[in-house]
């Protein structure tokens, strides 16, 4: 397969900037994300710190060409179980920093994380192929 492109990588970089400033924002301001931990978890400050440090490595890897491929299909699986902490605010109407979405909201948040899947598969699919892949 040949290189990336310009336009593949900076569609890499677009989509895993967000996921650095988010995860960062697990460490920087952690207390927001306590109570979209489901309960059923416990310990919502370890989850939250482990998601971060997911969220920023990810996110990270899947700017890098060489990584690209891998991070894409962990950023799917890690969106996929990530999704456990906005169904638990959809099902319990757990508020974010104050504010609660709604069904609209929480359905718009499903399209959203959807989306985000549908542009990792994309990105993985486009991504550059090791021989041992």
């Amino acid at each position: 397969m040949s290189p990336p492109s310009r336009a593949q990588n900076l569609a890499a970089i677009a989509y895993g900037l967000p996921f650095v400033w988010v995860g960062i924002q697990h460490f920087v301001d952690p207390e927001p994300f306590f109570p979209i931990v489901p309960t059923y978890l416990g310990w919502p400050e370890f989850w939250v710190h482990i998601t971060g440090w997911t969220e920023v490595g990810v996110g990270i890897g899947i700017m890098i060409p060489r990584t690209r491929r891998l991070c894409a299909t962990l950023m799917i699986a890690q969106l996929l179980l990530l999704y456990l902490g906005n169904l638990h605010m959809w099902v319990n109407d757990v508020a974010f920093n104050g504010h609660r979405f709604g069904p609209v909201g929480h359905t718009v948040r499903l399209a959203v994380q959807l989306g985000l899947i549908g542009l990792a598969a994309w990105i993985r699919s486009v991504a550059p192929q090791r021989a041992s892949d």
